[in-house]
């Protein structure tokens, strides 16, 4: 081996460069393109009016094309369906399932009662909730890849993880400008509730 601190330097990086070889993998062969990646690719597009990043979308699907891939919706229960929102809905749903995908949807349960849909009773915007659910499975949408997730229930649920992370989202704005992000909900900054407040801090939190 030698004596000196160059010795032993020089006799401790041998293995490690031994190693470094042996360890070292072979890249993974590039996914081919398939015609049928291609026609799921053209289904999902189909469905809306914008594909920002066409790329990422093809890089997804190559990506989860054997272990798929979730799609995000949400809605307010909040009365009778109409035509657009059943049947328009349900094709769409089911381009996007037969394409790999799993469609979950976010019931906004807890949203709705901040916006006083239904009269502000829960109960009811449940039952409007389960009723929007058996319109769809009418109107011919496949359930089978298709997910019903209830805020208030999933909130609870994480409760310790959705509140702290709303409370930051909400550290970061001031009051003005979370009463314009109000608008979406159809009301304007003079006639806004305490609670209606909160609704675009826990949308902004539902995305994460």
């Amino acid at each position: 081996i030698g004596s000196g601190p160059n010795a032993l330097i020089s006799a401790s990086s041998e293995p490690q460069a031994i190693m470094s070889k042996t360890n070292k993998k072979d890249p993974e062969p590039e996914k081919p393109w398939t015609d049928t990646l291609q026609e799921d690719y053209e289904r999902i597009l189909s469905v809306g009016e914008e594909c920002i990043f066409p790329q990422e979308l093809k890089s997804l699907l190559l990506a989860k094309r054997d272990t798929g891939f979730n799609l995000y919706d949400g809605f307010e229960p909040s009365g009778r369906m109409h035509i657009a929102q059943g049947v328009f809905k349900a094709m769409n749903v089911n381009k996007c399932t037969a394409s790999g995908g799993t469609f979950v949807f976010w019931v906004a349960d807890w949203f709705a009662l901040m916006n006083d849909k239904m009269g502000g009773d829960l109960d009811k915007i449940r039952v409007v909730g389960e009723y929007l659910q058996q319109v769809w499975k009418a109107a011919g949408m496949n359930l089978e890849n298709v997910v019903f997730k209830w805020a208030s229930e999933e909130i609870t649920e994480k409760a310790d993880q959705y509140w702290p992370l709303m409370l930051n989202v909400a550290r970061s704005f001031n009051i003005t400008r979370i009463k314009k992000c109000c608008q979406i909900m159809g009301r304007m900054e003079g006639s806004l509730t305490a609670a209606q407040v909160l609704y675009p801090l826990m949308q902004c939190t539902d995305v994460f």
